[in-house]
């Protein structure tokens, strides 16, 4: 037996031997590399395939002298060597996807993230090349198309991801063979058609998301077929039907999501025999009418349910229903249109309640009331409600209130101001008519956003909160002067003061607001002088001065203001030339110059005036003159087409209650004044030049704007024909040439434009027939009255002569004219804007959820 000095050698012995094999294994392991030569060819393929516009992101580490299983966003088996995860999300990829791209070779994948990238084309058919694929996210990548049907393909899919894309058509049926699939998103992806009834068939399914779509059509009558069910989110889609009771027998379901569709009929659950694992329930905003369902009760674990919008027929509510549901912590049942008038005591016994929501219901609220403390979100508007709710007094953990649309009068109560938490309130169409507390509450209270329009307030400008970022007093009384507490709001970003008796001068201490204000709303007021140019913020995305009386020129330093979408100055006394400097703002989309004194030329010959995004452009009733030329519309593209112009000034600023800011801005269609308010700016296009001394021939390339909606140029000194360019604009609904010296005859191609509603021809030097065509036809005769040589229906005169002759000519001039468009078309392609000028898009005070940066 050895000795213990021998056995100590030997462990000794043993263990340097351990360790030298361990260190040869380390070196051995690290000189080796995993990546496989072809499949990192492929991946630098694949970078290359891309230009980066700022900086490379997860692939500025890819190296070719490097291991690629050591290179960012790269995962591959330690096994084998293969490339099995490519996470490139948000790696400023900037290109398309093409069909025959090196990411197709490589064959071993099962993730894919290339989420948050501008791949800017259509999904290719070979992404069915990676048939290993188990994981793919495509989110947010400017993807268009169709999907494509090979996706079906990839039968080991488990996770897809396709949302906030432009799709078009239907989810191919295909998806019906990803019977692997356990979560599908599709959020946003402009899909539309019915749900494929194979989709039913997978029955792994824990996750389906189908939000924010254009999907219709009713449900499947057996959804219970999906068994493993957890999350179904259909909302914002327009479904219709009855909702099928088998939905509500998935027993694994817990999130369910109707709202925003169109839904019909009573709502039928089902008996429910074992406890149901449902914790959201958002069924508001449908056409739901009847009864609400007694068997709501039965879904005790419900934690959110929203039953809004309800239509009883002005039945009775049962509100003991809602005392079953112990759990809830949300409870949203505004607009029920129910004759019942509610005691707020009654849910009292809901002890968690955090976000209750009863505007539209008629309440009755005892001044004793003491409802439990943990609410924070609270909408009681246009509930008839008399006085101030007392009981809001003890609601410490409130942050978001709105009481609009009652009937409160007289001062809003010093407790309000006091509330520690309360960020935003909204009192708007009221009767009330100052604030009581003292300065040093009121400034110091913590209210971000405040909305008091609709109200009797008149002076004194009531004490505000400092830290406002959101202020609305629009439609009250106050008269003089902007008051100066308004400068003390260092941090604002919205500023509504329209419809008001204000008066004297744009205060010059707007200055302050140059690191944050972007929205100034001024309109409607009595407010005089010129335009202060210090009073400009960089960051302006929304200035409406409209209906005042502003004098002076147009201030320059707007140029400045690389944001700005929103500019109307309608209806003053600026006394200026055309600001042709407002084409180096890359994202104006509305201008509005109307009923001023702008003269001059509208064209200068030293510079292109090119507007990318305008979608409305009004400067009627002015005073400008010269001749535009043959090409003065080829670089408008976004009345080119029906391309999307992202709108980063949000029509509404806040997304719940009613506390929504709207722009608007008054056009004329079909020879009817209008207001455009809220989402109509996204598609509204339109131009209106009418009331000015413009003369010479009507520009050809006015047949470019093919999503013309409105084009009035009327009231002006156009020379020479009716340009038949006008034929193209096949979207176009009024047309208004009138009081011009329009001579020839009008094009016959004018009779094909099927949503051509209103048109007037009248007071010029037409001649020839009328066209025949359903839309002329139907127009009243006075708008083609006071031109002598016109003749045909629906004027009493006659037609005659040789027209043989005249159509030859008509074709002659036609021909001519599409040779001319044909090339301002590729002038339009051609262009691109220069990088001066362009910045980064800066959205002062995005709030997530309430405050939004897109329309």
């Amino acid at each position: 037996m050895p000795s213990f000095s021998e056995r100590t050698m030997m462990i000794w012995s043993l263990c340097l031997i351990i360790s030298l094999s361990n260190r040869i294994l380390v070196i051995a392991s690290s000189s080796r590399h995993l990546c496989r030569p072809y499949q990192k060819d492929a991946l630098l393929e694949f970078k290359n395939e891309f230009h980066y516009n700022v900086m490379a992101g997860k692939t500025e580490s890819w190296r070719n002298n490097t291991d690629c299983c050591s290179w960012k966003g790269i995962s591959c088996d330690p096994k084998t060597g293969n490339v099995v995860e490519l996470d490139l999300q948000d790696s400023f990829l900037n290109g398309p996807l093409r069909s025959n791209s090196s990411l197709f070779r490589l064959q071993h994948l099962q993730t894919l993230d290339l989420g948050l990238n501008n791949l800017t084309g259509i999904l290719p058919a070979s992404i069915s090349n990676l048939k290993y694929l188990r994981n793919l996210t495509l989110y947010n990548c400017n993807l268009f198309g169709k999907i494509p049907s090979s996706l079906g393909n990839l039968s080991y899919l488990t996770d897809l991801d396709l949302s906030v894309n432009d799709f078009n058509g239907e989810l191919p049926g295909s998806v019906g063979y990803l019977n692997r699939l356990t979560e599908l998103r599709l959020v946003s992806a402009n899909l539309s058609g019915k749900i494929p009834l194979a989709l039913l068939n997978l029955s792994e399914l824990t996750w389906i998301d189908l939000r924010s779509n254009k999907f219709e059509g009713m449900l499947p009558s057996n959804m219970s077929s999906l068994s493993k069910l957890i999350y179904f989110e259909i909302s914002g889609n327009s479904f219709s039907g009855s909702v099928p009771p088998s939905l509500f027998m998935i027993p694994t379901l817990v999130d369910l999501d109707l709202g925003r569709n169109d839904f019909t009929g009573p709502l039928e659950i089902g008996d429910i025999s074992s406890p149901s694992k449902l914790r959201v329930l958002y069924l508001g905003e449908n056409n739901f009418n009847g009864p609400v369902p007694r068997s709501l009760s039965k879904l005790a674990s419900l934690v959110s349910l929203d039953l809004s919008f309800w239509n009883t027929r002005r039945g009775n509510v049962d509100f003991t229903i809602f005392l079953h549901l112990k759990s809830l912590k949300l409870l949203h049942l505004s607009n029920m249109n129910t004759k019942t008038m509610v005691d707020l005591s009654l849910l009292s016994h809901l002890m968690s309640l955090g976000d209750l929501d009863l505007s539209g219901i008629n309440l009755k609220i005892n001044p004793t009331l003491n409802l439990p403390s943990p609410i924070k979100f609270l909408a009681l508007s246009s509930c008839s409600i008399a006085e101030f709710p007392k009981f809001i007094q003890s609601q410490t953990r409130l942050i978001y209130l709105d009481i609009s649309a009652n009937q409160i009068e007289g001062q809003v109560p010093e407790w309000l101001w006091k509330l520690p938490v309360l960020w935003y309130v909204n009192i708007s169409q009221n009767s009330f008519n100052g604030f009581k507390g003292s300065e040093d509450v009121i400034q110091k209270s913590a209210k971000v956003m405040l909305d008091i329009s609709s109200n009797t307030f008149q002076n004194p400008f009531p004490l505000l909160p400092v830290s406002l970022m959101y202020f609305s007093c629009s439609d009250n009384r106050f008269p003089g002067e902007i008051s100066r507490e308004i400068c003390k709001l260092v941090y604002l970003d919205t500023l509504v003061l329209s419809n008001n008796n204000f008066n004297g001068s744009i205060p010059r201490c707007f200055e302050y607001f140059n690191t944050t204000l972007s929205v100034l709303n001024l309109r409607n007021n009595s407010i005089s002088g010129v335009f202060p140019a210090e009073s400009i913020c960089v960051y302006l995305r929304s200035l409406d001065v409209g209906h005042n009386k502003i004098s002076g020129e147009l201030p320059k330093s707007l140029i400045n203001c690389t944001r700005l979408e929103f500019l109307n100055v309608e209806d003053n006394m600026f006394n200026d030339k055309f600001p042709f400097w407002l084409r180096l703002l890359p994202n104006l989309q509305i201008l509005v110059l109307r009923s001023n004194h702008f003269h001059g030329k509208i064209f200068s010959s030293g510079a292109s005036l090119i507007f990318p995004k305008l979608r409305i452009f009004d400067i009627s009733r002015n005073l400008f003159t010269g001749v535009l030329p043959s090409d003065y519309f080829a670089g408008w593209s976004a009345m080119s087409s029906d391309v999307g112009i992202v709108d980063s000034t949000p029509d509404r600023i806040l997304g719940r209650g009613s506390g929504f800011y709207h722009r608007s801005v008054a056009l004329t269609n079909k020879g009817l004044n209008m207001e455009l308010v809220g989402s109509g700016f996204k598609i509204y296009k339109s131009i209106d030049v009418s009331g000015n001394r413009i003369e010479g021939d009507i520009p050809t390339s006015i047949g470019l704007l093919k999503e013309l909606i409105v084009l009035n140029m009327s009231n002006n000194v156009f020379t020479g024909g009716i340009p038949p360019s006008l034929a193209s604009l096949t979207n176009l609904q009024s047309l208004d040439l009138s009081q011009n010296r329009l001579s020839g005859e009008i094009p016959p191609e004018l009779g094909k434009l099927t949503f051509l509603a209103r048109m007037n021809f009248s007071y010029n030097m037409l001649e020839g027939p009328i066209p025949q065509g359903t839309q002329i036809q139907s127009q009243n005769s006075s708008s083609f009255g006071e031109n002598p040589g016109l003749c045909g229906f629906p004027l009493e005169e006659t037609c005659g002569g040789n027209e043989e002759e005249a159509t030859k000519k008509e074709e002659d001039e036609e021909k001519e004219e599409k040779d001319q468009v044909i090339s301002w078309i590729s002038a339009a392609i051609g262009y691109v804007p220069g990088e001066e000028g362009y910045g980064y898009l800066y959205e002062p005070g995005a709030w997530d959820g309430m405050v939004t940066s897109k329309l």
